[in-house]
């Protein structure tokens, strides 16, 4: 993708709090204080045991070119407090004007499969810089990861068939179907209906076409014909508008004709009804006539328990087109992603670690300046360790979980790797992002290591993630210590 085709965040896509906390970073004095903020979520989607990771490509658009214009800044100016007074100072302003990201950024790559309270992304630079960004990267992950969860889902249902995404009619805006399209490519999706996205990422684009076209002619049949004139090269039909058999019977005939004047027609589309019974009828009406090589498509509220359960009754769909409980990620209407501040240091000393206690166990945050080390056993994915780069771990791993310490897990002899890896050094890109194609084939080959166990949609097995002993010792001391306990002798401070 040529940079001209990017669809750039705008700096000013941001909650007004994030302005706020850098306006009064600088007041204090403290805008330059090194930080380091996590991004990552709580609970899997979809009741699933795993996300894919996706968006990274436009997290990394963003930050390179983030920066205040002078009509941005005329707005802010603009804004005022309870007292009528403006919020901000002229001088913020003009700093504001002068903004460039200049932070460090470590990502775990799309199209990795990733966990819970498992860091995406660590942004590690001057604090009212870091803490900025924060609503922007969490809108692009959150939706990306989301829906390109969805699509590895429904393309596991479809076992190997191809997957057409068809959600932009019914997406969230222009923008949530423009990112759902490149999120379901990356979960596994063979091609999609939107044609911008064609355009600006290279997925393969497709389809058929409505009802309408068969509602304007005098008969079905008429109405074939004439597109399979106009559109010899590229001809299937949907059969459902009237009768699906008798538009299947029609279909033959516009493929005949077809046939005749040498070219061949592609499939059929069937988008309602009894998909399994009627898919097998019209592959009985094709087959007799010769067209056994003309493929069935089928749509009509898709997702993967329905794929599933079509599968199971033997349906006779060669390509499913999934739309609307796609690109609006049914089942799981957020990933409830989080940014959070995990240490800090002043010019020149030492890193300290920072923690939030909340009266929810999930919600309490991970100390240090995070990174996750994935342990291969066989050639699966075994289990992964969160770690502090301030504290890195011994050669024998052993991991507590985040959310009951009487789980432990060692690692000894597997074969490891570090998920995140350096992508931005001081605002600039040190990490060619990989095509969108090896993004998508990363989806394929991270997934095949996954157990199947983990995999399953209903009731899937827990995949192990925990925290380094000595990240796991160091959280609950500064626990004990926010809640006013000391942690040596467990009295109150």
């Amino acid at each position: 993708m040529t940079p001209e085709a990017r669809a750039h965040v705008p700096v000013m896509l941001t909650d007004l709090y994030q302005i706020t906390m850098a306006y009064a970073y600088w007041r204090a004095g403290i805008a330059d204080t090194e930080a380091c903020f996590h991004a990552s979520f709580r609970r899997t989607p979809f009741g699933g045991g795993y996300a894919v990771a996706c968006g990274l490509e436009q997290v990394v658009d963003y930050l390179a070119g983030i920066h205040f214009s002078a009509d941005d800044v005329a707005y802010l100016g603009t804004l005022t407090g309870n007292d009528g007074e403006p919020l901000f100072v002229p001088e913020f302003l003009q700093w504001l004007r002068g903004f460039r990201f200049s932070c460090d950024v470590e990502a775990v790559l799309e199209g990795t499969v990733v966990f819970p309270h498992e860091p995406l992304v660590r942004v590690t630079g001057p604090i009212a810089q870091s803490q900025l960004v924060e609503t922007a990267i969490l809108n692009i992950l959150n939706f990306q990861t989301l829906v390109a969860t969805k699509a590895a889902r429904v393309c596991s249902a479809a076992q190997g068939d191809p997957v057409l995404e068809f959600g932009l009619r019914r997406a969230q805006g222009p923008d949530g179907g423009l990112s759902a399209s490149r999120a379901a490519y990356v979960g596994g999706c063979s091609g999609t209906s939107n044609v911008l996205a064609g355009q600006r990422y290279g997925i393969p684009v497709g389809g058929t076409h409505a009802h309408s076209w068969v509602m304007a002619f005098d008969s079905e049949l008429e109405s074939f014909l004439a597109y399979a004139d106009a559109m010899p090269n590229n001809a299937a039909f949907l059969v459902d508008t009237y009768d699906t058999l008798d538009g299947v019977r029609h279909a033959v005939a516009a493929g005949r004709r077809l046939a005749e004047r040498g070219y061949s027609m592609i499939g059929i589309r069937i988008d309602s009804g009894d998909l399994a019974w009627l898919s097998r009828r019209a592959r009985e009406i094709l087959d007799g006539a010769g067209f056994s090589h003309v493929k069935i498509y089928a749509s009509n509220e898709l997702d993967e328990y329905l794929i599933e359960s079509l599968k199971d009754q033997r349906a006779a769909i060669d390509v499913w087109g999934v739309g609307t409980r796609l690109v609006t990620a049914e089942g799981s209407p957020s990933l409830g992603g989080v940014y959070k501040l995990s240490a800090v240091r002043e010019p020149g000393g030492a890193w300290e670690p920072r923690i939030k206690v909340s009266e929810q166990t999930a919600k309490v945050t991970i100390p240090g300046m995070l990174q996750v080390r994935r342990f291969v056993r066989d050639g699966v994915f075994a289990g992964d360790m969160i770690f502090s780069e301030l504290q890195r771990p011994d050669t024998d791993c052993v991991m507590v979980d985040p959310e009951d310490a009487t789980r432990r897990k060692a690692f000894c002899d597997e074969h490891a790797e570090d998920l995140l890896v350096p992508v931005m050094r001081g605002g600039n890109l040190t990490l060619m992002l990989p095509a969108l194609e090896d993004v998508r084939a990363r989806t394929v080959t991270q997934l095949a290591s996954v157990d199947a166990s983990v995999k399953r949609f209903l009731n899937p097995h827990g995949y192990p993630v925990g925290m380094e002993l000595g990240l796991h010792e160091l959280r609950t001391r500064l626990i004990l210590k926010a809640r006013g306990l000391d942690p040596l002798e467990g009295g109150v401070l």
